[in-house]
């Protein structure tokens, strides 16, 4: 640990210059072939690096050490960036690591129109100027029945368009449960969004239980809309009640006001199939009377990130023609990979194609298997690893609390000694592996991890035990 009491014993004080840093031998065949500005911010950040753990009480590191690591911060560099990583997690949307993985189809339609021109706003027929939201409306359309549809870059981005088209001036005020102001991810609220828009809250009901009669009572002549949030990450149990949507739907429309579901999740297809809790889609919330209903596209829908608007004709061309939508419109890319994405429920293929629905659809049997034989080829290779029965979750603000039954190849502390750092090394590694430490084994589920990535993942984890790059 530093020495407070003798700043002179600082270990902090024994790091090199970066310039001194930079003329390691260990770098001099780098210098001359990477960029000097960029090997100067790779070695400011291994130097600070080290200050920091230094800090948490470790050994500072020595010259070459620091030099090998100035090499690999230069080198990811020229790497794709944000790096690829192999998901051993077993949470399926992980928003950390990018939620949704796409399908070889929408990667496909990305690729073709991300290479050249498009008629993302032309009309090819008539020669002139078409809306590019024309081909994502109907494919929506067609798989959801929905009257029109809108496509924004995200579900926030959807909620605050809303909000800022349909609340006349004079009826700014939101009826919305308390037990709904929920915050999302990265410390984002509900709450701040809404009003971000001009609008004014009112909160009826309780954290646990709202009903239809409090949502009744609070509308007054500067009510604009009634708002439903469905708690995409946290679930109350207990002594609950919330209100049915078709209720709602039924007093919004008697006091001439619209009905606004934010779903969340944009579940198409029947998770009970897979033993999990029923979740609300998009059609059941259009069925009981919503005006309009607002996902996201990367979450149990499987496709990029996109905020999604479906609904009644009248309103979503409102929303289409306010000047807040050329700002929040996406680029062609994005409409490819989404269409694509919506296709596969069209076709009937989503639990084929889909990356997250074949996850899903994954039985715990077959993972056992491939797990199994992932822990003997490291057992094999001398490296101990065994399997523990686990849990698998969805995760990524969809399902909060649903898991799938998996098997973990756990590698036990026991014989790798500091299983953080044996985790920090998998994630510093090429290709980088994103595991879970916990108790005393270092778990790594395949439920996450394509099958055909399976090899490079015991060769992973091989170089990562043995220190190796």
């Amino acid at each position: 640990m530093t020495d407070k009491r003798n700043p002179s014993h600082d270990p902090r004080r024994s790091l090199p210059s970066v310039d001194a840093l930079l003329r390691d031998p260990t770098l001099h065949a780098m210098s001359i072939a990477a960029d000097h500005t960029q090997l100067v911010a790779a070695a400011r950040q291994a130097l600070d690096e080290a200050r920091e753990q230094i800090t948490a009480g470790e050994d500072a590191p020595a010259l070459k050490a620091l030099a090998q690591r100035v090499g690999e911060i230069a080198q990811t560099g020229h790497a794709p960036i944000p790096l690829p990583v192999i998901n051993a997690t077993g949470v399926i949307i992980n928003t950390n690591l990018g939620r949704a993985p796409l399908s070889e189809a929408a990667l496909a339609a990305m690729r073709a129109v991300g290479g050249g021109y498009a008629a993302l706003e032309y009309d090819l027929a008539g020669g002139e100027r078409g809306s590019r939201n024309a081909l994502a409306r109907e494919a929506l359309r067609l798989v959801t029945g929905a009257e029109d549809a809108l496509v924004v870059n995200n579900a926030a981005a959807a909620l605050l368009l809303i909000l800022s088209a349909l609340l006349p001036g004079d009826r700014r005020e939101v009826i919305i449960s308390r037990g709904q102001l929920i915050e999302i991810g990265g410390g984002f609220r509900i709450p701040d969004v809404l009003r971000q828009s001009g609008a004014r809250l009112i909160e009826v009901g309780t954290t646990n239980r709202t009903r239809a009669a409090d949502y009744a009572a609070a509308i007054t002549s500067a009510t604009g809309m009634i708002l439903a949030v469905h708690p995409s990450n946290f679930r109350i149990v207990g002594f609950t009640e919330s209100a049915p949507l078709g209720d709602l739907a039924q007093l919004a429309h008697d006091h001439a006001l619209p009905l606004v579901h934010d779903q969340g999740s944009g579940c198409l297809l029947d998770l009970t199939q897979f033993g999990l809790a029923a979740e609300p889609t998009p059609m059941q919330s259009l069925a009981a009377g919503a005006d309009l209903v607002c996902f996201s596209g990367d979450k149990l829908l499987g496709g990029p990130q996109a905020g999604i608007i479906l609904g009644k004709a009248a309103s979503v061309q409102t929303l289409a023609r306010h000047p807040l939508m050329r700002a929040l419109r996406v680029d062609k890319v994005t409409l490819a990979g989404l269409i694509a994405t919506v296709r596969h429920y069209q076709r009937g293929e989503a639990l084929t194609h889909i990356p997250i629905w074949r996850m899903i659809a994954l039985t715990a049997e077959s993972l056992r298997a491939r797990s199994a034989a992932l822990a003997e080829r490291l057992s094999v290779a001398g490296i101990a690893a065994g399997l523990q029965p686990g849990e698998s979750a969805i995760g990524g603000g969809s399902l909060p609390g649903a898991t799938l039954p998996t098997w973990h190849v756990a590698l036990p502390a026991a014989a790798h000694g500091d299983l953080n750092a044996l985790a920090k090394r998998l994630r510093l590694g090429r290709p980088p592996v994103i595991a879970r430490v916990y108790r005393d084994h270092l778990l790594l589920d395949l439920r996450t991890v394509p099958p055909e990535n399976d090899e490079r993942l015991g060769d992973a984890i091989m170089r990562g035990v043995r220190g190796e790059k």
